[in-house]
C-alpha cells in the first residue's frame, strides 16, 4: 500500500509527511524544499480485534493503543507540483515519475491561501486555494495523456492490423499506472468508443480515456492543511460545495507534528486521531500553554487534528479495503506466544480464499476452509470478509 502526497511547493506536504511518520525531513517555507522523494511508514488506524477476546495483542508490525491497532502503510511524499508539471516544468517529470506506483493520493491544499501557485508566501486569504485542486487534477489529466498519446497513431494502426483486443493492449501499455485490461474495457464502454476501430478514436477521446483512467488510478483526496489560521475555515466550506465530488479533511498538520513529538518524549499521552491528549507532569508553562492552544483551537474545534483521519479515510474511504486479523479458533497467538501478531489491508469484496493467498501462495493452493473466528462459523473460500474479521484458514498439505 503505497499513499502518495502531492500538492504544490509550501502546501505543508512534508509537515504532513513528518507529522505521519516522524521521520527527518527537511521543512521550510520556500518552493522545493523537498527534491528528493522522503518515503516513510505512517499507520491506519483501526478497531483492534483482541477486544473482542478480552486479550493483549502483540503486533509484529505497527501497534496497538487502548484498543487502536495501526497497520503499517508505506508514505511517498514527492516533490511539489507547479503548472506545467507534465511538461517539465519545475520538478514536474520527476514528481510523475515518482507517483507512477502510487494507490491513492493525498493532495495537500493550504486552504489558508498564503502560498500562491508557485508555493512563494503572500497574505493569509489572497490566494485561492480552489486552483489549486483544478490545476493539479488536471496536470495529472494531461501527464496521463501524453503517455497514451505518444505514438498513438502508430500504435492504434497496429492494433487495427493485428486485430488486436484494444483495451488488452491498452492495459498493457498502461500497466506501469495501474491500469487494467477490465479498467480499459469499461471506460471504452462508458464513452461509446468502438474498442475494434481505435483509429476511430479522437484525441478528445483519449483525453476522455486518461481522465477516467487517472480517477481509477490515482483517486485522491483532500487535506485542508493549516486549517487553523483564521478564516480558513471558510474556504474549507467554500470548497466543500464547489467540488461536491470530493473528499475534503479539516487538517493541521502541524498541529499533529507538535503532539506527536510531545508524545514521543512522554510530554503527553496521545492517541493519534484523538480529539484530546492527556498531559504529564513533566510539561513547563511554555510547553503547556502550546498544548493548550492546539486543544483549544484544533482539537476541541475539529474534533483532532486530521492527519490521521485523512490517512483512514484514503485507505478505508476511497480505496475501500479492510483490515483483517489471521488467527485460530484455539489459538490466538502465533509459535512465539504473540496474540494477534498479524493484519492485513485487502481489497473490499476480498474472499477467504483471496485472504488465504494473502497469507501464503501454499495456502491458497490447497485451502480446504476458513472459520470465521470471532463466530466460529466454518466458510467457503468464496465467503466474502468484513472489517475487522479475524479468520483462520484450514489446508491441506
Amino acid at each position: 500500500m503505497l499513499i502518495g502526497l502531492v500538492g504544490k511547493p509550501s502546501a505543508g506536504k512534508s509537515t504532513f509527511f513528518k507529522a505521519a511518520t516522524l521521520a527527518e525531513v527537511e521543512i521550510a517555507n520556500y518552493p522545493f524544499t523537498t527534491i528528493k522523494p522522503n518515503r516513510g511508514t505512517g499507520y491506519v488506524k483501526v478497531d483492534c480485534a483482541d477486544k473482542h477476546f478480552g486479550v493483549q495483542c502483540h503486533p509484529r508490525f505497527g501497534y496497538c493503543m487502548q484498543g487502536k491497532r495501526f497497520v503499517p502503510i508505506e508514505l511517498l511524499d514527492v516533490a511539489g507540483l507547479v503548472p506545467g508539471a507534465h511538461e517539465g516544468k519545475g520538478m514536474g517529470n520527476q514528481f510523475l515519475d515518482d507517483l507512477r506506483q502510487a494507490d491513492v493520493l493525498i493532495h495537500v491544499v493550504d486552504i489558508s491561501g498564503s502560498v500562491n501557485a508557485n508555493g512563494e508566501p503572500v497574505p493569509v486569504l489572497s490566494y485561492d486555494p480552489a486552483n489549486d485542486i483544478q490545476f493539479l487534477e488536471e496536470e495529472l489529466d494531461l501527464w496521463y495523456f501524453s503517455i497514451l498519446n505518444k505514438g498513438w497513431e502508430k500504435f492504434a494502426r497496429q492494433m487495427t492490423q493485428e486485430k488486436a483486443n484494444a483495451a488488452r493492449a491498452l492495459g498493457k501499455q498502461l500497466s506501469g499506472l495501474h491500469v487494467t485490461e477490465e479498467m480499459v474495457e469499461g471506460v471504452v464502454e462508458k464513452l461509446k468508443l468502438n474498442p475494434e476501430q481505435p483509429q476511430s478514436w479522437t484525441p478528445d477521446d483519449l483525453k476522455n480515456i486518461a481522465i477516467a483512467l487517472r480517477k481509477k488510478t490515482k483517486p485522491m483526496i483532500i487535506a485542508c492543511n493549516k486549517i487553523d489560521v483564521s478564516g480558513a475555515e471558510k474556504n474549507y466550506e467554500r470548497l466543500k460545495e464547489m467540488f461536491t465530488d470530493h473528499l475534503f479533511v479539516p487538517c493541521s498538520a502541524e498541529a499533529e507534528l507538535a503532539l506527536r513529538e510531545a508524545a514521543k518524549h512522554q510530554l503527553i499521552t496521545y492517541v493519534p486521531g484523538a480529539s484530546s491528549f492527556v498531559p504529564s507532569e513533566k510539561l513547563n508553562d511554555r510547553q503547556s500553554k502550546a498544548l493548550g492552544f492546539i486543544q483549544s483551537s484544533v482539537l476541541a474545534h475539529f474534533q483532532s487534528t486530521g492527519v490521521q483521519h485523512t490517512l483512514d479515510a484514503a485507505v478505508f474511504e476511497i480505496l475501500k479495503y479492510m483490515a483483517i486479523f489471521p488467527g485460530g479458533v484455539n489459538k490466538l497467538a502465533d509459535q512465539f506466544g504473540h496474540v494477534l501478531p498479524d493484519c492485513f489491508l485487502l481489497p473490499h469484496e476480498s474472499t477467504a480464499l483471496d485472504f488465504a493467498y494473502k497469507l501464503h501462495t501454499d495456502l491458497g493452493k490447497n485451502f480446504i476452509r476458513a472459520i470465521d473466528v470471532k463466530t466460529k462459523k466454518t466458510v467457503g473460500k468464496d465467503h466474502l470478509l468484513h472489517h475487522t474479521d479475524v479468520v483462520e484458514i484450514v489446508s491441506g498439505k
